[in-house]
């Protein structure tokens, strides 16, 4: 596949994203850096100098495919630290980057993972749940741009099913004035005429199952069921992910069961269309894009890699944070990992490491480790006025989703400007006086404020809430003034 056809996989639709597809019918060979910023603008309020460098790391990976190979090989990509408390903006910024490449996206959280030998994640895993995520991600391309044609079968399917075909024994010849057509098992008749009545009861029954009038209606199909292994004696110890891909092997092995079921139309839609896009969808290709978007796409969020440094050589219970990052290094600095789909490498998977470094610094980091991160963006802390932004101006903002929640119940909502500002006012004091966890703060403080109204909205139904600076303070007031309550609830 080239590169200029895998920028440009096939925007899917809101119902079949995977994490890390485009929300946007726009292509990455189209953004230049300015560009990209103004697409992470529409989410992301501030943060420029953030916003500025993933952007260039962006541009830079598309720019990489475009080189001569030899020299392809030997460009490493550009990974980054984000450096700032929580709630700034670090993870939301390296997701929608991922979403605006159709890039495969794991976040993971440094902190989950040991040094080998001890009990926890392998950092592998990382890798293999990449791949896992890369595989979705095309295979919604893939059924994206065959859902017409399987859905096309299925109305057929559906209509046999509907109205099946009879296969009587053959008669003696009949008078033609006694033909009749009879009974739910279909169209029975014996002369020429047959087929068009059958023909035209097959358009009206294609007519109502269009428009939805037969939802209801009970069908009998044909479903295959996978064999159980429950019971089965399953060899452990293999490493992290080896048990799972077994099982999943031993499991493919098996025969399949048929079983006839009796479900609704609804229900067999759904049945019929998984199984005719699994028939449309090669998976060999699947995997093999799949594997490629993973190596040379995929973008891999390091949360908390914080938690993981400290002072080197240090002793106790922290003995096994050097180690974890001794086991991070060969996958980030490029190695070869075993997945069920095949060998991955990791040279050119995109690294986004984030962390506040409140006690430890980014040079508390192994020297190696340091090397293979060398970009550093320190986010700025966010204050009132970013807090009023953020609430009003990003695609699908805090305020809007709560205007579209009253709104499924005939209700409407409205902010004041006062109202808005009061409101970061709380969130901005609630920060300072207890831990700061940044944006965040106002989604709890919004819930606490709306709690009644949202209670109360079946009832009043059709009503106009107005959400001013006196509403704020008269529901607010008690809870943020109580050092203790304010604690627990905000």
């Amino acid at each position: 596949m080239t590169t200029e056809a895998l920028a440009k996989t096939g925007d899917p639709t809101p119902e079949t994203k995977a994490e890390g597809q485009r929300e946007d019918p726009v292509w990455l060979d189209e953004l230049t850096p300015r560009q990209i910023v103004a697409e992470l603008d529409k989410y992301i309020i501030g943060q420029d100098d953030a916003k500025k460098a993933v952007a260039i790391v962006l541009r830079n990976r598309w720019r990489r495919q475009r080189v001569e190979e030899e020299m392809r090989h030997e460009i490493a990509p550009n990974n980054l630290i984000l450096i700032g408390p929580t709630g700034v903006g670090k993870t939301e910024i390296a997701r929608r980057l991922a979403r605006l490449a159709g890039s495969p996206f794991l976040k993971v959280e440094a902190s989950k993972f040991t040094e080998v030998g001890y009990v926890g994640r392998d950092v592998e895993s990382i890798i293999r749940d990449l791949v896992d995520i890369s595989i979705n991600l095309v295979r919604a391309d893939r059924e994206y741009e065959v859902q017409g044609i399987a859905e096309d079968r299925v109305h057929e399917r559906l209509l046999d099913l509907l109205l099946p075909v009879t296969n009587p024994e053959p008669d003696p010849p009949v008078d033609p004035s006694n033909v009749f057509v009879a009974g739910p098992a279909g169209v029975e008749a014996h002369n020429g005429d047959v087929q068009e009545r059958r023909a035209r009861t097959r358009e009206k029954l294609g007519g109502l199952l269009k428009d939805g009038k037969l939802e209801e209606r009970e069908v009998e199909i044909e479903v295959t069921q996978s064999t159980s292994i429950d019971g089965m004696m399953i060899p452990m110890g293999g490493g992290e992910g080896m048990d799972h891909n077994f099982t999943e092997m031993l499991q493919d092995m098996l025969p399949k069961k048929k079983k006839r079921r009796t479900v609704s139309v609804a229900e067999a839609r759904r049945i019929l269309l998984q199984d005719e896009l699994d028939k449309l969808i090669d998976m060999d290709e699947v995997v093999h894009e799949a594997l490629y978007r993973a190596e040379e796409m995929g973008i891999v969020f390091l949360d908390e890699i914080d938690k993981v440094a400290g002072e080197r050589g240090g002793r106790g219970p922290d003995v096994s944070r050097e180690g974890v990052q001794r086991d991070l290094l060969p996958i980030v600095e490029g190695s070869t990992v075993a997945t069920k789909y095949g060998l991955v490498r990791t040279d050119h998977i995109l690294f986004i490491a984030a962390g506040a470094f409140h006690v430890a610094k980014p040079s508390d980091l192994i020297p190696e480790l340091q090397g293979r991160f060398p970009i550093r963006v320190e986010l700025q802390t966010l204050g009132e006025a970013e807090f009023v932004r953020i609430l009003q101006e990003p695609k699908n903002a805090l305020l809007d989703q709560y205007k579209a929640l009253v709104e499924t119940e005939g209700g409407a909502i409205e902010f004041t400007e006062d109202g808005v500002q009061e409101v970061a006012r709380i969130a901005m004091e609630l920060n300072e006086r207890m831990e700061n966890i940044g944006a965040r703060r106002l989604r709890t403080v919004l819930t606490t404020l709306l709690e009644d109204v949202m209670f109360e909205l079946p009832e009043a139904a059709g009503d106009l809430v107005v959400v001013d600076r006196v509403l704020v303070q008269m529901r607010l007031k008690e809870v943020a003034e109580d050092e203790d309550l304010s604690r627990y609830i905000l």
